[in-house]
């Protein structure tokens, strides 16, 4: 929208002035307090202007503005270009769970919804990104093995195995060497990995011992899905001041139980390349009003693994959520990054 910088400016302070106080903006606020450098004449034919193009509304029994959808999504749009450079450091040190990277992504989503005050999501690697970082292979019983596989987004699948005849614990042990040597770094789902388990150098009492125990490695794609880590939704409906934001809130709350919409939400149109903001129905489509989203993705160099957001109410800190999901998803990329290179 081709505005003039006046009113680009009074627009920001409208939205900024809205979300400190919860009370409409009239034009002698934005001349005594938040230093417009023009007649408040002048500002109230500015603020009708910016009504008219649907930016601002004018609520019946006030005379301040309040942002429109619109308002607050050309107000973002603009917010997000001017943050840029090296994210703040997150006041959590990651690098001491580069093994449990579960915990981290907890920590940090904990994190994010104690310092927005808002409901905070990241959405974990899937396995399909995973390599196995390492394998166990342990006797629980004369005719049951258990299995256990360490991936390198941090997940630990155990599963059971039982024989016909007693397990021999010299084949058991063999068992654990070869698969480490020969798996350890490999992705899953992969045809090298499935490769490890029909050597035809193998003997055939190694073979059949490996053929039972291969679910463990070529299931695991298909028991296991995406996690999805929140925080903040107990306090998030404390913040809500006006009924709309009451209403968003139950409408998040309702979003949650529906964690495929969740898990869209997180990964779908963001850009890699910089935090994206959606207000409104440009979250989930008309039936959710009154909310907006800030998002963006981690991961390594060539590739995401996941996504961060926070959700909550159109009047919320945008500068704040921008800046909260860069410092996170900069910080997993670094983790991600060092877990990957060591796999």
């Amino acid at each position: 929208m081709d505005l003039s910088q006046r009113k680009r400016e009074i627009l920001r302070r409208v939205v900024e002035e809205y979300v400190s106080t919860g009370q409409p903006v009239a034009s002698k606020s934005l001349v005594e307090n938040a230093g417009i450098g023009a007649s408040s004449s002048t500002v109230r034919a500015e603020l009708a202007e910016l009504e008219a193009l649907g930016l601002l509304s004018h609520p019946h029994t006030s005379a301040g503005r309040v942002p429109t959808e619109s308002g607050y999504r050309l107000y973002t749009e603009e917010l997000v270009d001017s943050i840029d450079g090296r994210p703040d450091r997150l006041p959590i040190d990651l690098s001491a769970m580069r093994n449990e990277l579960d915990a981290a992504l907890q920590s940090t989503t904990e994190m994010m919804s104690q310092t927005t005050r808002l409901l905070a999501l990241i959405s974990s690697p899937s396995l399909e990104s995973a390599t196995v970082r390492h394998i166990e292979v342990i006797v629980l019983q004369p005719r049951v093995v258990m299995v256990v596989v360490i991936t390198t987004t941090g997940g630990v699948t155990k599963r059971l195995f039982e024989t016909d005849d007693p397990v021999d614990a010299g084949l058991a042990a063999w068992t654990r060497e070869y698969l480490n040597e020969r798996i350890a770094g490999v992705r899953l789902g992969t045809t090298l990995l499935r490769r490890q388990f029909d050597d035809p150098e193998l003997s055939q009492r190694e073979r059949a011992f490996l053929a039972l125990l291969r679910p463990a490695f070529v299931e695991l794609l298909a028991e296991a899905g995406t996690q999805l880590y929140i925080g903040g939704a107990a306090g998030l409906l404390g913040e809500a001041r006006a009924a709309e934001e009451l209403e968003a809130c139950h409408q998040l709350i309702g979003l949650l139980e529906r964690r495929a919409s969740v898990l869209a939400l997180l990964s779908e149109a963001l850009d890699p390349r910089r935090p994206v903001v959606r207000v409104g129905p440009a979250v989930e489509g008309a039936a959710l009003h009154d909310v907006s989203y800030v998002g963006a993705l981690y991961g390594l160099s060539n590739r995401p693994l996941g996504a961060v957001g926070l959700l909550g109410p159109l009047r919320m800190d945008y500068e704040m959520a921008i800046r909260s999901v860069r410092t996170a998803a900069f910080e997993l990329s670094r983790l991600v990054e060092e877990v990957y290179e060591e796999a």
